[in-house]
C-alpha cells in the first residue's frame, strides 16, 4: 500500500467488446489525472471477444478532483462501450449474513471478520430460525429471526428487503441457509448474494447433495460458492475446491468431509467480492488474482 494511503486507494473495473487501444486509454486518462497505477490485471474472452480489466489505483497526488476524473473515465467507457464501476477504498462494505440452522460458515465467516481476514462490517444475521441466535450475542451482532414458509414467503422476503435497506448493506452472504429465495428477490440484488452449495456445481443440484454423492460412488466431492440467480444453484461460479472420498465413506463421512471445504469455499468467494476482484458475464465470472 503506497505510503499508507488506504483511504486514497480506488479500484477500476472494466468490461467491453475487446477492440485495440483500451489499454492505453484506459492508462493515458489515469495517468493524465495524477492517478498512480498500483497494478493492473486483463483478460480477453477470444470466444465471446471480451475484454476486461482491473485496476488499482492510488489517488493521493490526483490533479483533479474525484469528479473530474470520474467524468473522464466515464467519456472513454462511452467512447468504447464499457461497462464499468470506480469503487473507492475507504467506504467499508456492509455485509449480511443469511443463515438457517447449520453453523459451521456461520462461525467461520465470523471468526475471520474478527481476526482481520474479511474486511467489512457484518451489522446484521438474518435467518428463519431462533436457533443461532447465541452465536450472534457471542459476536455482539443484531439477530433477526424472519420466520419463512411456503405460506408467508412474500411477507417474509419484504421483512428481508425492509432489514438490508435499513442497515445499507452491500452484500447479502448465504451462509447455508436453507430456503429459496424468490426469483424477485434474487433479481433485486443481481450479483449481490453469495451462495455455497454443498456440491461441485453443475454435479447433484438441489437437496442432498451428499446423498447423491454417495449413491454414485463418487470419488471426490466439491463445494461451490456462486451468485444466486432465479434458478436454483445456476448463478455465476466464483470459487469451488473438491476432497477426495472412497468406498470407504458413509454419508456422514461425506458431510463431515464437505463441511470443511464449505467454509473454505465460502470465505474465499466472500473475499474475492468485498476485494472488487469478480466481473460477471454470461452466467460465469472472471476473477482476478
Amino acid at each position: 500500500m503506497l505510503g499508507g494511503m488506504g483511504s486514497e486507494l480506488a479500484t477500476l473495473l472494466v468490461s467491453c467488446r475487446d477492440r485495440r487501444g483500451i489499454v492505453a486509454a484506459l492508462a493515458q486518462v489515469l495517468f493524465g489525472h495524477g492517478a498512480n497505477i498500483l497494478d493492473a490485471d486483463q483478460h480477453t474472452d477470444p470466444v465471446a471477444q471480451q475484454f476486461f480489466q482491473r485496476i488499482r489505483v492510488d489517488l493521493s497526488e490526483l490533479l483533479t478532483d474525484r469528479g473530474t476524473l470520474e467524468r473522464a473515465i466515464a467519456e472513454v467507457a462511452q467512447r468504447f462501450g464499457m461497462t464499468y464501476r470506480l469503487i473507492y477504498a475507504e467506504r467499508t462494505k456492509r455485509v449480511a449474513l443469511f443463515v438457517s440452522k447449520y453453523e459451521h460458515c456461520l462461525y467461520d465467516l465470523l471468526l475471520r471478520h474478527r481476526g482481520g481476514e474479511i474486511a467489512c462490517e457484518i451489522p446484521i444475521i438474518v435467518s428463519n430460525h431462533p436457533d443461532l441466535a447465541p452465536v450472534a450475542r457471542e459476536f455482539g451482532i443484531e439477530y433477526v429471526c424472519v420466520p419463512k414458509d411456503a405460506t408467508n414467503q412474500e411477507a417474509a422476503e419484504a421483512r428481508e428487503l425492509e432489514l438490508l435497506a435499513e442497515h445499507r448493506i452491500d452484500l447479502v452472504v448465504l451462509a447455508r441457509y436453507m430456503r429459496i429465495l424468490s426469483p424477485r428477490f434474487v433479481s433485486s440484488w443481481e450479483n449481490r448474494i453469495i451462495n455455497i452449495h454443498h456440491s461441485f456445481l453443475p454435479a447433484f443440484i438441489g437437496q442432498k447433495p451428499y446423498h447423491q454423492a454417495y449413491q454414485r460412488g463418487v470419488k471426490l466431492i466439491g463445494a461451490t460458492a456462486h451468485y444466486a440467480s432465479p434458478v436454483l444453484d445456476e448463478g455465476p461460479i466464483i470459487e469451488q475446491d473438491v476432497v477426495r472420498c472412497s468406498h470407504k465413506d458413509s454419508v456422514e463421512d461425506l458431510v463431515r468431509k464437505g463441511r470443511d471445504l464449505e467454509k473454505v469455499v465460502l470465505a474465499r468467494a466472500v473475499r474475492l467480492h468485498l476485494d472488487d476482484r469478480i466481473l460477471v458475464y454470461d452466467n460465469k465470472t472472471v476473477v482476478f488474482d
